[in-house]
């Protein structure tokens, strides 16, 4: 039976050679070797190139709460396939329907998106999946067969010809069948060290079975294609205690993981001296006083002539801790000497502080570094004046937005982007990605220079940007990482689910510093830093019973005793945390993901407690970032240790992750109306089909996403909201004032729109003081990044009692969300429905109170920590 008949969703060139025999040829889009598609039918045009029968798959995705498909026209005959702009049209119906006559085939009875999953992709845990269908309510499936295979990660090649047999062992009294070793050609065991292993490692030497070693492991599992008995068998992952077998791709994960966890142990190479080179060889002497070391790594050997050699962008990538920083200062030196100014921008606030203090040597040298963070006003004639620009992304694209510093901007030579990976962020790769399309189209004036670790489709970033790619996998320390597995808990207990997460990091801990080592651990949320700390230090002797896990002061004294620190955005001691572990008078620093995004804050080990961030899991990219502050020079190590915590439902999920790598998709599609406003209100279009241009332009159309219904969409949204005043010229963009308030202050449409309405409707106020609580009410009940926010406990009482709201009536949302609404009647009641299907183009993301009332080159997003 066919894949179209069976209902199975398989990628396009996979469809393509079930249903006709043949491979596909020609270059096609990446998605195209996705999974998800399904035929569709027999089309009325025409292959463009042979004039052979075009047929259609399709494959539903969503944005912003809404179903969309993508198309593949497929011709057999060439066979080739293309998208609809390479047939010139923009919407599926402009194809002129199916051939007449020709049977449209049902891709399966029943809902049409319930993906099928193989025999073979078994990882042995059971879970329920929820499946969108257009036009439909989500439909639950239970499927014992495993965690579907991520749609967003490329499958590996799950056909193995080797007979292999990689084990992963942490008992001392465990060996492989003889039978097994017989049979297999390529053997390998990674094991802990220590004198407990003494024997194991003899008689693997004895049988000539090649062994690596690691401290602190405590991994235990098998891959391989040869079974106890000598008999091969299909690609088949068996974990520990028992655990179901994992076969097909989940096997192959597992097998790729292991890999990466071998090759992380190879002999550590020597640190050889002529790998380094001086800095006066590679860049003028003036320059050389103003770098942080005198020679350059072999990194940054390879990277600084490519950054001397021309002034097109540049995407630099590799591993943590391999001392990206001054290539960036090479690139800016450069523009410098070029009369041109630099702009460096860092994802966060702390990074900004870091940056600030390794540039405190340009000052002294006569270069003006201004810091620009959305927390703090800075006068315009400063930046006007500023040599460089140290910035978080989103304080460089509220200056982008006011028209005030547009000459200041035009004066930027080089734009050196920190973590340049986070396009794929979901709550800033928008504001980015839209940043570096605008500087992008403008290369002869601005050099763009991305610096990331964490990035395996490094080569498609820079495609996109029309950048040259330096990669490198060169780092100076050794680095091996751990997925060890927890017991199984009730997935309703949370407590004790929490318990068991907590209990292993006390426990990896106290090895680590029992041998005199540093350890970093990493909570998702602030109360999940402060119970664990209290649990170290209960562990380190000191007594916690009974401690308030809110008061703060409390909690330090007592961690502070035990030599464990604590740092997060809101904690008041994290500069004294920072300083304390940086001098090694703290061994443990429990924090969140704050410090994993650049703070140099190196350690021995780091353990992931933690594989959620709030309700959301943890994306790869943080999770690579996290282990890379393990084993940094700058401690003096040259081996480091990571562990992430998993339980057995999720072990299968992150091999499969981490074997992959960090692949950045494009997230401006989920914050298309602000994006559009923004380039809107800059002038930089004025109507559909300007904008039609701009969104072929963006990181989102090179990936693939080509329809333009969703920008459609977002235009009638933000006229709908008044962010966009009408015109007689149905397809001309004219921002309106409250548009132009809107962008400016980097405010999402929505909640502009919201709080104009509230304002319309409110009193108005008898004198200032009355105004201010009527404003603050507002905010804090308007804004949901205020609305949402907690308070100290010590504090709750003032806050119910000032900000008390009066009986409200709940209102779904475009995302089907509840809100709260003051149940006074609105005047927009008249001039739209509440669930406004327009209103589904518009993110939730909001900026803070300072954003909607502050000047602009104070303007902060409720993402920079």
């Amino acid at each position: 039976m066919r894949s179209d008949e069976a209902g199975v969703r398989g990628s396009v060139t996979d469809l393509v050679r079930e249903r006709w025999g043949v491979a596909l040829g020609g270059k096609f889009p990446e998605r195209f070797t996705e999974p998800g598609w399904s035929y569709e039918e027999a089309v009325g045009r025409r292959c463009p190139e042979s004039g052979g029968e075009l047929h259609a798959l399709r494959k539903p995705y969503e944005s912003q709460g809404r179903t969309y498909q993508y198309t593949a026209l497929v011709c057999p005959s060439c066979p080739a396939a293309f998208t609809l702009a390479d047939l010139g049209v923009k919407r599926y119906d402009q194809l002129a329907g199916k051939v007449p006559g020709q049977a449209v085939r049902s891709p399966r009875p029943g809902p049409a998106s319930a993906p099928a999953v193989s025999r073979s992709d078994r990882p042995g845990v059971a879970v329920t999946a929820v499946v969108r269908v257009p036009g439909q309510p989500p439909l639950r499936v239970r499927m014992v067969t495993g965690p579907v295979w991520p749609g967003d990660l490329e499958a590996p090649d799950a056909t193995e010809p080797r007979a292999l047999l990689w084990c992963a062992t942490a008992d001392p009294a465990w060996r492989p069948a003889d039978a097994a070793l017989a049979a297999a050609d390529d053997v390998r065991v990674i094991l802990p060290e220590g004198a407990a292993y003494g024997a194991l490692r003899a008689w693997l030497e004895e049988r000539g079975v090649p062994y690596r070693v690691s401290g602190y492991w405590e991994e235990a599992g098998q891959v391989g294609t040869v079974g106890d008995t000598g008999d091969r068998t299909e690609l088949v992952a068996a974990g520990p205690d028992g655990a179901a077998p994992a076969t097909g791709r989940w096997a192959a994960a597992a097998r790729d993981a292991f890999a990466a966890q071998w090759d992380a142990l190879e002999e550590l190479p020597e640190d050889a001296v002529e790998a380094y080179v001086p800095v006066g060889s590679l860049v003028p002497d003036a320059w050389a006083a103003m770098l942080p070391h005198p020679s350059f790594n072999p990194v940054q050997a390879a990277a600084v002539p490519a950054v001397l050699e021309g002034t097109g962008h540049l995407v630099v990538v590799a591993p943590t801790g391999a001392g990206k920083t001054p290539i960036g200062m090479v690139a800016a030196l450069e523009a410098h000497a070029r009369g041109r100014k630099a702009a460096w921008l860092v994802p966060q606030r702390s990074l900004t502080d870091e940056l600030d203090r390794e540039l405190r040597l340009w000052r002294d040298r006569g270069l003006r570094v201004v810091r620009l963070t959305g927390e703090a006003a800075v006068d315009t004639e400063l930046i006007r004046s500023a040599d460089v620009w140290v910035a978080t992304t989103e304080k460089f694209e509220a200056i982008c937005r006011a028209g005030s510093l547009r000459d200041a901007l035009a004066e930027v030579g080089c734009l050196v982007v920190d973590e340049i990976h986070l396009l794929g962020d979901p709550t800033r790769g928008a504001v980015l990605e839209a940043l570096l399309a605008r500087v992008r189209d403008d290369s002869a004036a601005t050099r763009i220079v991305g610096l990331s670790a964490t990035v395996a489709n490094a080569d498609e970033v820079a495609d996109w940007l029309g950048a040259r790619l330096v990669r490198t996998v060169w780092r100076p320390t050794r680095l091996t990482w751990q997925l060890p597995l927890l017991p199984p808990v009730d997935e309703a207990d949370r407590t004790r689910r929490a318990a068991v997460r907590t209990e292993a990091a006390v426990r990896i801990t106290r090895q680590v510093t029992g041998d005199g080592g540093s350890v970093l651990v990493f909570c998702g949320s602030k109360r999940g830093v402060r119970s664990t700390a209290l649990a170290l230090a209960a562990d380190r002797g000191v007594p916690v019973t009974g401690v308030d896990a809110d008061d703060a002061e409390e909690v330090e004294r007592l961690c502070t005793k035990a030599g464990v620190r604590l740092h997060y955005r809101d904690w008041p001691y994290k500069r004294e945390a920072e300083q304390a572990f940086r001098a090694r008078e703290a061994e443990i620093l429990v924090a969140t993901s704050t410090v994993a995004a650049g703070v140099n804050l190196p350690a021995r080990a780091v353990i992931v407690r933690d594989t959620t961030l709030g309700l959301d899991r943890v994306e790869v990219s943080m999770v690579q970032q996290m282990f890379g502050r393990a084993g940094r020079i700058g401690a003096g190590e040259r081996e480091g240790w990571a562990f992430l915590l998993c339980d057995p439902a999720e072990r299968a999920h992150w091999q499969a992750r981490l074997a992959a790598g960090y692949t950045v998709r494009s997230r401006l599609d989920e914050h298309l109306p602000d994006h559009l406003l923004a380039e809107t209100v800059q002038e930089r279009l004025s109507t559909l089909e300007e904008a039609e241009r701009w969104w072929a332009g963006t990181f989102a159309a090179y990936q693939g996403h080509d329809s333009v219904e969703p920008l459609h969409d977002a235009a009638r949204f933000l006229a709908l909201v008044g962010c966009l005043r009408p015109t007689a010229d149905a397809d001309r963009l004219e921002p309106s004032p409250l548009g132009r308030l809107t962008s400016r202050f980097m405010v999402d449409a929505a909640v502009a729109d919201d709080m104009a309405t509230a304002l319309g409707q409110a009193p108005v106020p008898d004198d200032p003081l009355a105004a201010e609580r009527a404003l603050a009410f507002l905010l804090s009940t308007r804004l949901p990044v205020l609305e949402q926010a907690g308070a100290p406990s010590g504090r709750r009482p003032l806050c119910v009692g000032s900000c008390a709201r009066p009986r409200t009536r709940r209102r779904t949302t475009r995302g089907g969300s509840v809100r709260r609404r003051d149940p006074r009647p609105t005047a927009s009641s008249d001039r739209r429905p509440a669930t406004s299907p327009a209103r589904s183009c518009c993110s939730r993301r909001t900026a803070p109170a300072s954003s909607a009332a502050g000047p602009p080159t104070s303007s902060a997003s409720p993402s920079n920590p």
